[in-house]
């Protein structure tokens, strides 16, 4: 099958010479580095687990507070400085 790749200039003078090197054409070292590519899956890296912090405050929040609203709260906020 014939398909179009663009590629940087460098990394396909770069393929060029390895293909050379190896004694295969182009297309060959291509296929193989497609092929290995696709075999082996992405690794995802392992994160542990995120605890976030627990609020022991108590009092909620200041009277009129309206927390569905997010202009009331930065109008609120302005005042606080």
């Amino acid at each position: 099958m014939r398909t179009t790749v663009r590629l940087n200039e460098a990394l396909l003078a770069r393929a060029r010479q390895e293909a050379a090197r190896r004694g295969i054409t182009l297309t060959a070292l291509i296929e193989q580095g497609l092929d290995l590519a696709l075999r082996s899956p992405l690794k995802h890296q392992q994160t542990s687990a995120i605890v976030l912090p627990v609020c022991s405050a108590t009092g909620g929040t200041r009277p009129g507070v309206n927390l569905d609203s997010g202009a009331e709260l930065l109008d609120g906020m302005e005042g606080l400085d």
